[in-house]
């Protein structure tokens, strides 16, 4: 049997579908200090930040099976966001609170299009044991 792909990507995606159907505002919560994560280091609190991820808050969303990317402005300045998909802790409705929220996992392996800082050698070389969980 073959390894399967993570299946937080296409619960952020459906997560965030199911919140503009029903006209709420969809937030991203990310692990800002993951590594490859580029957020605007000044609303970082407590190693995380909230993102509003309406289509009129930011430009180019793409969520795809490896990353968070999108275009924002900040004080004014337009700044891309970007994320490896393990980086991101919860997706929810402003409005209601209603959403998902996620393990992240302590990184052993660079990110996964390999844009990010090295890995010291040695480090992310055991194959990962499979793992359930409950996501609340």
């Amino acid at each position: 049997m073959s390894e399967m792909t993570p299946n937080k990507p296409y619960m952020v995606r459906a997560i965030h579908e199911w919140i503009l159907d029903n006209d709420c505002t969809p937030y991203l919560v990310i692990a800002a200090d993951f590594p490859g994560v580029e957020v605007p280091q000044q609303f970082v609190r407590d190693g995380q930040i909230t993102l509003n991820i309406s289509p009129g808050a930011v430009r180019e969303l793409n969520l795809d099976n490896r990353w968070v990317e999108f275009s924002a402005r900040f004080g004014g300045v337009p700044t891309l966001v970007r994320a490896p998909m393990s980086a991101i802790m919860a997706i929810f409705a402003k409005e209601n609170g209603q959403g998902m929220g996620f393990d992240v996992e302590t990184p052993t392996d660079p990110p996964p299009d390999g844009d990010g800082p090295d890995t010291p050698n040695g480090e992310g070389d055991a194959p990962k044991k499979p793992s359930l969980r409950v996501v609340k």
